[in-house]
């Protein structure tokens, strides 16, 4: 299966994403896109199988992507303080990959109806659904 996590701003949340899908899922394929080259640098640590960085490698990456994980905004263009250009939003939303979105309420972007819950929280149902995600497989 071909992961591919997108973050940006300081890549914290797209680490954090990385590194849970290694330890879990030792045998994965997933590719880091940073949308600038801190976040890239924070998702290297994590040990992704390639690691870019900007808008281009967000569109090719999304082509061939089996699953999307990111923060909410990666759906919304200008979001993250205008780090997802619309092109990368459209890209994203287009893909025929299956998107699990991490609802956080930062930048402008408030998601109603879900519960404000710790980051760890989110991560963790985030990888419960990649792991209902990768059974099927």
């Amino acid at each position: 299966m071909n992961i591919l996590v997108i973050d940006g701003q300081g890549g914290r949340i797209g680490r954090q994403l990385v590194k849970a899908i290694r330890e879990r899922f030792p045998q994965a394929d997933v590719t880091a896109v940073g949308t600038n080259s801190t976040a890239t640098a924070e998702m290297l640590k994590a040990g992704p199988t390639r690691a870019v960085t900007g808008e281009n490698p967000v569109l090719v990456a999304c082509r061939t992507a089996d699953v999307i994980l990111g923060p909410i905004g990666i759906v919304i263009a200008d979001a993250m303080l205008g780090e997802i250009t619309p092109a990368m939003a459209v890209a994203v939303g287009q893909a025929r990959a299956e998107r699990i979105l991490i609802p956080l309420n930062r930048c402008e972007n408030i998601v109603v109806g879900v519960a404000e819950q710790p980051v760890s929280a989110l991560l963790s149902g985030a990888l419960e659904e990649l792991a209902r995600r990768m059974e099927t497989v």
